[in-house]
């Protein structure tokens, strides 16, 4: 696949992101920049070198400039999350931040599909979609599918059953205020309580599900790998590699991913996190899932919490 990405942010996580990319057919050239040189160079020094093992790849230490012809843009820049902090403190620095690359990489990349995966990074798409100028359908943020992918993580462990059997999705900002429609959670087309059921019926040792427990599980996972470790880098940049097959594919994908919402579920003026029809032209659409009354009230106290946020924030 002759494909361009180029990665803004040698940090943990965008260096993850490129190392990720280079063990993968989907790019055959890759750019990573970063205001701290010497960082960025020491990080395409180390990835390169363990390149011989594939097919040829160009992975290049680069400025804006560099990003010309991408296919693929990723914004990483911006401030950790730090210990026992949330990541709408985070809101207005890493704007601030986000505000001054906006400009230099739009410029030399105006094509490209963008990915957001700075925090807070549902603040962020909005912000980058009113600010670049760029046509919406070619932003993205990185969203909920991380936290989809820790529900899975979660489910397959509690039910003792293959991640890729189960179905199920976290809805949202990628925060505090996010929420488990449950009543789209499927393990091969079974629902998850009818499951529990089939899986006693068959003799399976599993318990009933604590959704509650469950939720908690998602939302706290970052925090606690932080307290842990200090940063969480490799399950989100295994989810952004995902989204770039996914933009760089010849068909259609539908999952979770952050952008500007039109009115679905009566929501306007807000990114976050629904099913979202995604492809090689980037956004095509919001997938409408059937929900029940107290699940849309839930999407809804999340847009107002992000909201509440973005009111706060100065865009200029």
């Amino acid at each position: 696949m002759s494909s361009k990405i180029t990665i803004i942010g040698a940090g943990s996580v965008g260096a993850t992101i490129a190392y990720n990319l280079s063990n993968e057919e989907i790019a055959s050239e890759i750019v990573l920049i970063d205001i701290n040189e010497e960082k960025v160079e020491g990080e395409v020094l180390d990835i390169a070198q363990g390149t011989c093992f594939r097919d040829p790849i160009s992975i290049v230490a680069g400025t804006y400039e560099d990003a010309k012809d991408s296919d693929v843009v990723i914004i990483t820049s911006g401030i950790a999350r730090k210990p026992g902090q949330t990541r709408i403190e985070l809101a207005q620095t890493n704007v601030n931040i986000l505000k001054s690359i906006t400009p230099q990489i739009v410029k030399a990349a105006p094509d490209a599909l963008y990915i957001i995966v700075s925090n807070p990074v549902d603040v962020m798409t909005y912000v980058f979609t009113k600010i670049s100028g760029l046509p919406e359908n070619q932003i993205i943020g990185s969203g909920t599918i991380l936290d989809s992918a820790r529900l899975r993580c979660g489910l397959s462990e509690h039910f003792k059953v293959a991640q890729k059997n189960i179905h199920a999705y976290v809805f949202g900002e990628h925060g505090d205020s996010s929420f488990i429609p449950w009543t789209g959670a499927y393990i091969s087309g079974v629902s998850v309580d009818e499951y529990y059921q089939l899986a006693k019926s068959l003799g399976k040792d599993v318990e009933e599900l604590d959704k509650d427990k469950m939720l908690e599980y998602v939302q706290k996972s970052g925090g606690k790998i932080i307290a842990k470790k200090g940063a969480t880098f490799y399950a989100v940049s295994r989810a952004v590699c995902k989204l770039c097959n996914i933009l760089l594919s010849a068909s259609d994908s539908i999952t979770t991913v952050s952008s500007m919402m039109h009115g679905e579920y009566g929501i306007e003026d807000v990114c976050f996190s629904t099913l979202t029809l995604v492809g090689p032209n980037g956004v095509q659409g919001k997938v409408p899932m059937r929900m029940n009354k107290a699940e849309i009230e839930l999407l809804k106290k999340s847009a107002d919490a992000l909201k509440a946020v973005i009111a706060q924030i100065d865009l200029n």
